[in-house]
């Protein structure tokens, strides 16, 4: 796990260096720098020694022949078999690295190799033969990339600051991003908040010869065009059972210790099961959070931590646990800061503060159980989709009618909120109705918080754009469920939860790996019945089925909780200051992206339970914390003389 930076251009060693020392937080333990003036290329790494932990592993790594050159961000988990077919061909190596596997890999196979790999990687590969960068992310969208096409040439970068260190990167804000921000708390890939930066979508890679994208194609995608393959249901539990245990076992390699993340959910807790297996003589880690006031149960949150100390009893793991409060504020712009992007979303503060207790207590590796929710279902969306059987029936007028009443329902107490959140586009049908359930607001109350400006350039931009676009890549035989599974993989997991959980662990030089997003295991659940994995109010069915003999029933049956803080309390208490600064007239005159009265009549709305605008209120506040931290150097989001948003 690394950092990872370059250019193909005009650029010189000194942003080389700029852009290296950005990410220094990603690799602490060495850091290299390769630069052609000759042919424009510039390589930056900061590395995180996991695999050979020799000097024989730093970066940018040539082959034997000196033909190519890599700087590397990830894992290959397949790598030793790889190797082994490579040396049986003849092949040399230097080091034990993954990432001289990775170079000679490339020499026999070209961009052909990427179908060869399981892992999660980012990677730029210069090669002195054609003269060309050949870059590729991960299928999943586990390891970030950001892209800017420049007049001087091209960029890229594990982290969108690191190309901020170009002065001459256009700074122009991007709407339709902000537009996303709001509609989702995230922004789906490839915009960013700047128009002049990309994020490479996840299985895509590219071609770049003098400092221009020559080719771009998309080597993966998440398997759910595959017909439904009709297993019975004990045939389904062991292929389950095994593919994740083998998915655990795969991402247990590393020359070094591995921890995890347990919070005491069946995914997490899962994934310990199996990764204690494969460390029976040793006191295997795991790591928590816990929280030292009782606001997150009166938001209905439920503790985590009395089941995640149930799971280490019983499967002999070591639990260390981190008591957070109030003190997660202060970390707030922090956050904003590694995140690259304004999420709106306070759970990358758990993910923080666990990361920096696991590297006190010097680990580098942990596992996690995310994407669990994302191929077996889980989320309350999951089953509200599955429950449109009952209901869905009903004539166009009527179901408008249980519209009008979802967005009148008061939304100050949490039945309330997901009724309303249910069926506030209950008028909808199809891929339009998969795709409303990743909305937060209604369509005209979020157009009511534009300026004159924004509201101008989004007018023609339909709030489900990218959601649709992604679900037009799926024949019509798709089942529902499978196709809201498709859009949590393409974009909610990719753009927020994996893009939240690399930045925050890498910030404390942790590096996290997510063995329930192995390619196999994610083809397999692609293939089940849909019943198989949201059965009735039950979520994650067949998971759970298959970890009845490794985990306690309580466990495994214990009702779906958020990886969240009590966001809402805090809005009202704590972030009160924080609201009445970012949201202020003055405020929001200056930065000239949103209409004063239409965000105070939305936090009057909210604060008397009117409507559920907690995390929209959020977003508004990371969008400029954002700006704050990023831009604020050179002026203000908008000029006067023109409807163009820039720096």
């Amino acid at each position: 796990m690394c950092g990872i930076a370059g250019f193909s251009g005009n650029f010189d060693l000194p942003l080389l260096e700029q852009m290296n020392q950005t990410i220094a937080h990603r690799g602490p333990d060495d850091e290299g720098v390769y630069l052609s003036e000759k042919h424009g290329i510039g390589l930056a790494h900061r590395r995180l020694s996991i695999i050979d932990l020799s000097a024989h592993g730093h970066q940018p790594m040539w082959d034997i022949t000196k033909t190519v050159a890599i700087v590397f961000n990830g894992e290959i988990f397949n790598y030793q078999e790889l190797r082994n077919n490579l040396i049986e061909e003849g092949w040399e190596f230097e080091s034990h690295c993954d990432t001289e596997v990775l170079l000679n890999l490339y020499l026999k196979e070209g961009a052909d190799m990427l179908n060869s790999l399981n892992g999660m990687f980012a990677f730029a590969l210069w090669d002195t033969r054609s003269e060309t960068l050949f870059l590729a992310r991960d299928g999943v969208g586990v390891k970030p990339l950001y892209y800017a096409q420049t007049p001087k040439g091209f960029l890229f970068a594990s982290e969108l600051k690191a190309l901020l260190q170009e002065s001459s990167l256009d700074k122009t804000l991007n709407p339709e991003a902000i537009h996303y921000y709001l509609s989702y708390l995230w922004c789906p890939a490839p915009h960013t908040i700047l128009q002049s930066v990309q994020k490479l979508k996840p299985g895509h890679a590219l071609f770049i010869k003098n400092g221009k994208i020559e080719k771009s194609w998309s080597f993966y995608d998440l398997p759910y065009h595959q017909p439904i393959e009709h297993l019975s249901e004990k045939d389904a539990i062991e292929q389950v059972q095994q593919a994740v245990k083998q998915a655990v076992e795969r991402q247990m390699v590393a020359d070094v210790p591995v921890g995890a993340f347990l919070s005491g959910g069946l995914d997490s807790s899962a994934v310990v099961a199996f990764a204690r297996e494969y460390s029976p003589q040793n006191q295997f880690d795991c790591f928590t959070i816990g929280f030292k006031d009782s606001s997150f149960q009166q938001e209905g949150m439920a503790d985590d931590l009395p089941f995640a100390q149930r799971v280490a009893k019983y499967l002999d793991v070591n639990l260390h646990t981190i008591y957070v409060g109030t003190e997660m504020l202060d970390q707030l712009e922090t956050m904003i800061y590694h995140l690259d992007e304004p999420q709106a979303d306070p759970a990358p503060l758990n993910a923080l503060f666990i990361s920096k207790l696991a590297h006190e207590q010097g680990l580098k590796v942990l596992l996690s159980g995310a994407g669990g929710d994302d191929i077996f279902t889980g989320y309350r969306r999951h089953y509200a989709l599955m429950q449109e059987q009952y209901w869905k029936w009903l004539p166009a007028s009527a179901r408008e009618v249980i519209q009008h009443i979802a967005n009148k329902v008061p939304a100050s107490h949490a039945l309330g909120r997901r009724f309303s959140k249910a069926f506030r586009f209950a008028g909808l049908n199809g891929d339009a109705n998969i795709a409303s359930y990743f909305h937060w607001l209604d369509p005209h109350l979020q157009h009511s918080l534009y300026g004159p400006l924004l509201r101008e350039s989004l007018k023609s931009i339909p709030f489900s754009a990218p959601l649709l676009s992604s679900l037009d890549q799926l024949t019509e035989e798709i089942p529902d469920l499978n196709r809201m599974l498709y859009l949590e993989g393409k974009h909610f997991l990719a753009d927020h939860n994996l893009n939240y959980t690399d930045k925050m662990s890498m910030a404390t030089g942790i590096e996290v790996r997510v063995p329930l997003l192995d390619p196999d295991l994610i083809d397999l659940t692609a293939r089940l019945p849909v019943d198989f994995k949201q059965r009735g109010n039950i979520g994650k069915w067949i998971f759970k089925k298959a970890m009845e003999s490794y985990l306690p029933h309580d466990v495994i049956y214990r009702p779906k909780t958020g990886f969240g803080v009590p966001l809402r309390h805090w809005l009202r208490n704590e972030l009160s200051p924080v609201v009445a600064d970012i949201l202020s007239e003055t405020s929001l005159k200056n930065r000239g992206l949103f209409d004063f009265t239409g965000v105070q009549r939305l936090v009057q709305m909210d604060q008397a339970g009117k409507i559920d605008g907690t995390y929209t209120i959020f977003s508004l506040i990371c969008i400029e914390l954002w700006c704050r931290i990023f831009l604020d150097q050179a002026g203000k989001a908008f000029s006067n003389s023109s409807a163009k948003m820039i720096l």
